[in-house]
């Protein structure tokens, strides 16, 4: 039996089992308790690996470590999305596509004299 390595839900590199998909169809009850003892097998093809087959306590970590990053990056685009909505912003916003190529000109060397 060949395996794989990948991070687990607490960031750890964990060499995972690997099973051809012929062995998961003919004897799911083994490849079953494997995932069960180990957390999750890859099921491959041709020797590719194609899926992996988790515990459902795995899964639950996995999905559950994401949610709040997933939060957080909402949270940070209603911020940057209130600071678009000002009138400020409004009239930045304005000016740029009203600017004409002389004055686009002069902002685009200002920028890049400041970056350096």
């Amino acid at each position: 039996m060949s395996t794989l390595t990948y991070r687990n839900s607490n960031g750890q590199l964990v060499d995972l089992p690997a099973v051809a998909a012929t062995r998961l169809k003919n004897g799911l009850g083994s490849v079953m308790e494997q995932v069960m003892r180990g957390g999750a097998v890859a099921i491959t093809r041709h020797e590719a690996p194609k899926a992996v087959l988790l515990a459902y306590d795995e899964f639950v970590a996995l999905t559950r470590d994401r949610a709040p990053v997933l939060n957080d990056l909402a949270a940070e685009y209603d911020t940057l999305l209130g600071r678009m909505q000002t009138p400020a912003a409004r009239k930045a916003v304005s000016n740029a596509f009203n600017a004409t190529p002389e004055e686009m000109g002069r902002a685009a060397v200002k920028a890049a004299r400041k970056k350096r």
